[in-house]
Order: C-alpha cells, then sequence, then structure tokens
C-alpha cells in the first residue's frame, strides 16, 4: 500500500493511511516527517502497537523526553500513562502545548488510544501559525519583541504533594524547575514560520510590561487561541488511533466530557530544543 493523505481542515490535521507504525521504512518515516510540517498534526487509525513498538516509533524521530511529573510505564520510562475514570477524573481539559516549563520543550508528541469511552474524550489541536497570522500587523510586531515566563502548573504540584514524602520532592522540584522565559513569537527552526507561543497552563506573566499591561495581553492572546474555531481541528478517538502532532506550533485540549467513563491513552514525547524568536 502507498500513503494516503486526506487533510482535514485548510490550516491543521490530517489522517493518514497506508501505513503499518509497526515497523516503518526510513522513506516511511521520512514522509511522515514532511506530513507532520506540512499538517502539524497527523492521525493514524487502526495501529495496534505495542509499548515497546510505540517507543520504537518514537525514537525514530528523535531522543525521547522524560515527564518529570505524569505516571509512566513500569517497564518504559519513556511513556507517560494518561488513565481517567470515576476515580480519576480528568485534569488536562485546558489548552497547552506540552511541558513549556522546560528549557528544552518537546518537538512532539505521539499518543495512542488504548480504552475509549462509548462517548465524548475528543482532542482539539489548534495551529498557533494560524493563530499568529491572524494577528493584526502592528500586534504581530509587538508580540515579536515580547517574553514570557513559563513554570508548571498548580496541578503538578499536588500530584508532587500526593507522593510519599511529597513535601521534600516538592522542595526538590522547586529548586531544579525554575521559571523559564521563552519568546511569546517562536519561530519554527525548520519551516521558519512564526507561531505563538503563550498557553495557558505554563505561560505565566509577560516579561517587563507591567502587570496590569501584561496581563491584558497574555489575556487577549489566550483568549484568541481558545474561541476561534478557523484555528482547530477536533479528532473523535477509536481504540487503536494514533495522533502525532508538532508540538512547537501547535497547542491541544482534551475534551473531558466523557467523565465518569473509563478513557487510557500512552504516549510518548519527543525531546525539543530551546524555543527562539
Amino acid at each position: 500500500m502507498t500513503i494516503s493523505v486526506r487533510p482535514l481542515t485548510v490550516h491543521i490535521g490530517a489522517e493518514v493511511s497506508g501505513i503499518d507504525l509497526r515497523d516503518p521504512s526510513d522513506a516511511e518515516v521520512k514522509e511522515i516527517d514532511d506530513l507532520l510540517l506540512e499538517y502539524l498534526v497527523l492521525f493514524f487509525r487502526d495501529q495496534d502497537l505495542s509499548t515497546d513498538e510505540h517507543v520504537a516509533f518514537g525514537r525514530r524521530f528523535g531522543d525521547l523526553h522524560l515527564h518529570s511529573v505524569a505516571g509512566a510505564h513500569p517497564d518504559h520510562p519513556e511513556m507517560i500513562i494518561l488513565e481517567n475514570d470515576e476515580r480519576r477524573p480528568p485534569n488536562i481539559d485546558a489548552w497547552h502545548s506540552d511541558v513549556t516549563m522546560d528549557v528544552d520543550p518537546p518537538m512532539g508528541s505521539i499518543l495512542r488510544a488504548v480504552d475509549v469511552p462509548a462517548v465524548g474524550g475528543d482532542t482539539i489541536w489548534a495551529s498557533m501559525y494560524a493563530a499568529y497570522d491572524a494577528l493584526p500587523p502592528a500586534m504581530q510586531r509587538m508580540c515579536r519583541d515580547l517574553t514570557a515566563v513559563h513554570q508548571y502548573p498548580e496541578s503538578f504540584r499536588k500530584g508532587i504533594l500526593r507522593q510519599e514524602d511529597g513535601y521534600r520532592r516538592l522542595e526538590e522540584y522547586d529548586r531544579v524547575h525554575r521559571p523559564v522565559e521563552h519568546p511569546v513569537v517562536r519561530r519554527h527552526p525548520v519551516t521558519g514560520r512564526y507561531a505563538l507561543f503563550v498557553n495557558s497552563t505554563f505561560t505565566k506573566y509577560i516579561k517587563g510590561a507591567g502587570r496590569k499591561e501584561g496581563a491584558a495581553i497574555l489575556e487577549l492572546l489566550l483568549d484568541h487561541i481558545a474561541t476561534r474555531p478557523e484555528f482547530q481541528v477536533r479528532f473523535k478517538w477509536e481504540k487503536n488511533s494514533v495522533a502525532f502532532w508538532d508540538n512547537r506550533c501547535t497547542q491541544h485540549y482534551a475534551v473531558a466530557d466523557y467523565f465518569p467513563q473509563h478513557r487510557l491513552m500512552q504516549r510518548v514525547t519527543i525531546a525539543g530544543d530551546r524555543p527562539v524568536g
């Protein structure tokens, strides 16, 4: 079979078929890499990957990122487990790019649906290229000169405190994970395109803009990102569906409309580099 691509919107998202992710050829990996740059998030159906195969597929695109808080697979620290049900309510229903609190945020993530609810549980992605392009030129110029401070969210703090010896662990976490600065507008290291790089989960404030002024700018940008369906694509999960997204120029939102049903996802994340404006 040959790879077939069905774009889902003008700005973002494509379904890819005709490929088995368990053991793709080098040429297929190169084609996926090229398609990711073009469509920002790729969706694959009917991919019955083992944990080993999922991790191996992620490594075809670079070193894998180790999450500092999320629960990891017992045999693969590179893989995080996202499981929710009536005892574990979903808590990632907010717009975000993954782990922008890191000095070198991830390049991308590969998420597979292991068990999906009967209804609900979609994920939405948004193009930060489109979000930037839709700003007035004067706002674009201003944002390219701004820097934002990112830090871990309250949900991370709560997760650490639930661990054994949580207060000591939190002190150590605070010592290691200091606030980091990233440009409000990031230039993609491969395409060279500008993308907004602030999000509601990790971005705390705009540096040097004044408290009120900075808060107003950040609120405007976050509202701009979250409320424009034109920037977005929505994906309905099925068992063994896979999504692969470019974390450098997208944000995503895991819709929590399935609670208290069970939802189990597995994710590997590819290490990235420091954002530059």
